[in-house]
């Protein structure tokens, strides 16, 4: 996995950051930016919450619909927080749950095929946590998953704070076998925000964090399984807890453990 050197960055001159005669619009089709007061709940015309556990993870929280998971922060920010703790006696795939967090889609707001996707987000840290920025296709009601496809724009394991994931899964190509890269920064991902994003066209899914591409997939990577990447998807901010890739929480991780996302934007 590479590890990413900070650059020194030049001003680009007037002439040299206008856009180029004849290039097409860049459209904001849905945008949240988390302005309103502290404590206030998610915009409900841009975010639905998906409620429940995932045994299919080994996930060990219960994604709750409640402000006590994920709200405003008054600073601009959606803050999706994970607590050890079970107040509602939530029964998980392997007993009562022990702990709560937050998973929200647009799944029913907003739907897209291609563009840029990108979010700011400052990672939650520790053994155990999993956050993602990731996207399902929208007929997986119809077709079930892989055959869906599922784009992860960003994922990160508490076991490796220096380090994301990109990956995209399909038929024959999903779960462990799903196909990605991974990008590393000297120091912590959950010490500041980052920018990630992908950049989806027909027949091209490109990964970058900060403006940095580090991994392009097309369908020559995917070994002659289907290409399943060629319909509308649908956008998911969650914090897993444990999980068959990232382990279980131990004695070191703190809770409560917060994911912190500035903004997120779709463009076309």
């Amino acid at each position: 996995m590479a590890v990413v050197v900070a650059a020194v960055l030049v001003p680009l001159s007037p002439a040299a950051s206008a856009p180029q005669a004849g290039a097409a619009p860049v459209v904001v089709t849905f945008e949240d930016t988390f302005d309103g007061p502290a404590g206030a709940p998610v915009d409900g015309s841009k975010w639905r919450f998906e409620t429940g556990d995932n045994v299919d993870n080994h996930e060990r929280q219960w994604y709750t619909d409640g402000t006590d998971n994920a709200a405003l922060d008054g600073d601009g920010n959606l803050v999706i927080t994970a607590r050890r703790e079970n107040p509602g006696g939530y029964r998980c795939w392997y007993g009562p749950c022990e702990y709560t967090s937050a998973r929200l889609s647009t799944a029913w707001t907003h739907t897209q095929r291609y563009g840029r996707f990108e979010a700011r987000i400052k990672m939650s840290h520790g053994q155990g946590m999993w956050p993602a920025f990731w996207m399902l296709g929208a007929d997986i009601g119809q077709v079930g998953w892989p055959a869906s496809g599922e784009i992860d724009v960003m994922e990160n394991i508490g076991s490796e704070p220096a380090t994301v994931h990109g990956t995209i899964h399909g038929p024959g190509y999903s779960g462990s076998e799903g196909v990605g890269a991974g990008y590393g920064i000297d120091g912590r991902f959950a010490d500041d925000f980052h920018t990630f994003a992908v950049d989806w066209a027909p027949e091209r899914i490109q990964w970058s964090v900060d403006g940095n591409t580090y991994s392009t997939k097309t369908p020559a990577d995917v070994g002659g399984d289907p290409w399943v990447f060629d319909h509308d998807f649908y956008l998911i901010l969650n914090l897993a807890v444990g999980g068959r890739w990232p382990g279980d929480p131990d004695g070191s991780t703190q809770f409560p453990n917060t994911l912190v996302v500035d903004y997120v934007r779709v463009t076309a």
